[in-house]
């Protein structure tokens, strides 16, 4: 990787001005990650980075392959560049991420979309300044998809914040749910050694971030295949011990491999955000068999009610899938009243979307659109009534709010609290980036409001 980083920046120095890169990453927090990789890489190579497709001469798509109309716009934004690169012959045009790693992509670019002039997958991140100094030096399309090793960790991410950060500590998925194509474009789970996402977060906490976000396809199986033995709790707690004043998120963990000692660790440690997202997809054991959760709706209340047991407001969010192909209203049923009894703070929820290439896209679906729609109708409903009043617990409380953003409520900032629950209160943007304590005077069905004091 150093030979060619050296190579595209003795070729940039004979340039008469810094050419500049545009990265575009959709979809989710491990996307977004490699997509500050990405452009770390491009810097060390000499890149100047723009947040204007227009003035770059470097374009890179960092996609997703979850949905099969996240793919569609990908292509149509691709057809967009034809434009730019017939005005720009100079242009470099790039995809990576999900939709890179399938084969049917790299055949229908090669097909279709001339004007893109390479493609690396989700595994050949680090063979970027490679494949860029041959698209440089001969004019040629090129793709990769091939596994490589990760990018070092002496190439420096380029954040999209100054305050927060999202850490990988594994890569891929083992659990195959039938509904996900993830699995095929990520590969199986492999699990960073413990020393270098501790010296990565060290290093983050020394230049002041405020929370540390930890990312993998299923966080709490971290420790598959590693030198030394070593699991997600554990991980926990050797961060905790980190000097610094930040705090540390994590998603996505799976319900079949939350224990018991996984939520002691949250509660314990002092740094960790007292939530847990925890995606049930359906409160129907039929549908969860078919989905291949690997999980019973025993279990995961057995889960909930541990954790309400020790800590009985705690809070806990999901998501939730509606209209699985042949789900029934009963069916539906069980997972409004799942939802009702767990009383979660927030829902993540989606009308099933067919995915090729997976074993749920196989099934027969005799279950209507507008049965779905109707379902998702009456759960948001029942969620609604459920924040309106759940929420009521924190009024009079204080929490600890990490400020992100203004509100589009003028006057007013926004951040989330350790409970990543919505907080908003009177300040200006100078708040951006500070953690402060919140006292709650207002709830409302989506977000809480407080003074700062």
């Amino acid at each position: 990787m150093t030979e060619y980083i050296e190579k595209i920046k003795d070729l940039i120095s004979k340039s008469s001005e810094i050419p500049l890169c545009y990265v575009h990453s959709f979809g989710c927090q491990q996307n977004v990650s490699d997509g500050e990789r990405i452009l770390g890489l491009l810097s060390s190579c000499g890149y100047g980075i723009t947040s204007e497709p227009d003035s770059a001469r470097l374009i890179i798509y960092n996609t997703c392959a979850v949905r099969e109309n996240a793919e569609n716009k990908v292509y149509g934004m691709i057809g967009e560049l034809k434009h730019l690169k017939e005005k720009n012959p100079e242009l470099i045009i790039g995809l990576c991420g999900c939709m890179a790693q399938e084969e049917k992509t790299v055949e229908k670019i090669r097909s279709t979309y001339k004007q893109v002039d390479l493609i690396f997958g989700t595994h050949a991140l680090s063979e970027l300044p490679h494949l860029l100094y041959d698209v440089l030096t001969k004019r040629k399309f090129v793709f990769d998809t091939d596994e490589h090793s990760p990018v070092p960790l002496k190439i420096q991410s380029v954040r999209q914040s100054s305050f927060k950060a999202g850490v990988p500590i594994m890569y891929g998925c083992d659990n195959f749910c039938s509904y996900c194509i993830v699995p095929y474009v990520r590969g199986r789970e492999k699990s960073r050694e413990p020393e270098d996402i501790l010296a990565e977060i060290r290093e983050l906490a020394d230049k002041g971030y405020k929370e540390i976000m930890l990312l993998g396809q299923n966080v709490n199986s971290y420790g598959k295949g590693l030198k030394e033995p070593i699991c997600f709790s554990e991980l926990l707690r050797r961060i905790n011990r980190i000097e610094g004043d930040f705090k540390i998120r994590f998603m996505s963990p799976h319900p079949k491999d939350c224990t018991h000692e996984l939520i002691d660790t949250i509660l314990e440690c002092d740094k960790v955000c007292k939530h847990l997202h925890l995606p049930l997809q359906s409160g129907s054991d039929e549908i969860l068999k078919k989905m291949n959760r690997k999980y019973t709706t025993e279990k995961y209340m057995e889960t909930v009610e541990y954790v309400r047991s020790k800590s009985p407001d705690f809070s806990l969010t999901t998501d939730i899938i509606v209209g699985f192909p042949n789900e029934t209203y009963e069916d539906f049923l069980k997972t409004k009243e799942i939802v009702e009894k767990v009383k979660f703070d927030n829902i993540y929820s989606f009308i099933y979307s067919k995915r090729s290439g997976t074993k749920a896209a196989e099934m027969t679906d005799n279950t209507s659109d507008e049965d779905k729609s109707r379902w998702m109708t009456e759960l948001l409903a029942a969620q609604r009534e459920i924040s309106t009043e759940h929420y009521k617990r924190f009024l009079g409380r204080e929490l600890e709010v990490l400020f992100d953003a203004e509100s589009k409520h003028e006057g007013f900032v926004t951040g989330k609290s350790d409970e990543f629950i919505i907080v908003e209160a009177l300040g200006d943007k100078s708040l951006i980036g500070q953690r402060k304590k919140v006292k709650i005077t207002k709830t409302f069905n989506w977000a809480v409001c407080g003074e700062i004091i």
